[in-house]
């Protein structure tokens, strides 16, 4: 029977994550199974990639059959580098030592490199968000200098409004002041007048002189 090592789909709509899986050469992507050997993410940067090594290295030995994607992942982790080198310790190249050493050697190149991307990837993410903040900043400064304008002009509207009303009101009371004082010169004068008319009036009459008539 031919082994296949591939990706069994799972997640949700556009949230894929993905199973490694032996099957059946002949069975659907998607069917079953013989084992289930590890997981792969690609949600994540880097992609996590979960594997039971020694199992991927048996299944390989064996002549399973990977996908590109897996053939990938497998290198990615070091299985067919340990399958190298455990045929040249078959064949009395190297030594269990030796290939135990160059594996270790490998594995600390690799991890550094993923440590270096993981770091590069926060280093990007904060620098990303540093820019969003100043971006944001920036355009709140600028929406609270528009609005301390239109605030500014409705204000000096408004003064202008008061200013006019205080002008209108003064005139008011000084009109009402001139008409006071007209009208209580003309209630003065009549008073005056009224006071003349009743001396006059008031003044006994001259008597006339008496006329003798001759006696006869």
């Amino acid at each position: 029977m031919a082994t296949r090592i591939r990706l069994q789909r799972h997640g949700k709509k556009n949230q894929p994550y993905y199973h490694i899986v032996i099957t059946d050469g002949r069975a659907p992507r998607d069917g079953r199974f013989i084992e289930k050997i590890g997981t792969y993410n690609t949600l994540t940067h880097p992609a996590t990639i979960n594997i039971d090594f020694d199992r991927a290295l048996y299944w390989v030995e064996t002549g399973a059959s990977p996908s590109e994607t897996v053939l990938s992942i497998l290198k990615h982790e070091g299985v067919y580098l340990m399958k190298h080198l455990r045929g040249g310790i078959a064949k009395g190249a190297i030594t269990e030592i030796d290939a135990e050493k160059k594996f270790g050697a490998w594995k600390q190149e690799k991890e550094s490199k993923v440590s270096n991307v993981k770091r590069d990837a926060a280093d990007k993410t904060r620098e990303d968000k540093k820019k969003r903040l100043e971006a944001e900043t920036k355009l709140r400064e600028s929406i609270a200098k528009k609005v301390a304008a239109k605030y500014a002009v409705e204000v000096a509207k408004e003064a202008k409004t008061d200013t006019k009303a205080e002008e209108a009101v003064e005139e008011v009371a000084e009109v009402t002041e001139v008409a006071e004082v007209i009208v209580s010169a003309e209630e003065t004068s009549v008073v005056a007048e009224e006071t003349t008319v009743a001396e006059v009036t008031d003044e006994p009459a001259a008597e006339e002189p008496s006329v003798e008539t001759p006696a006869e």
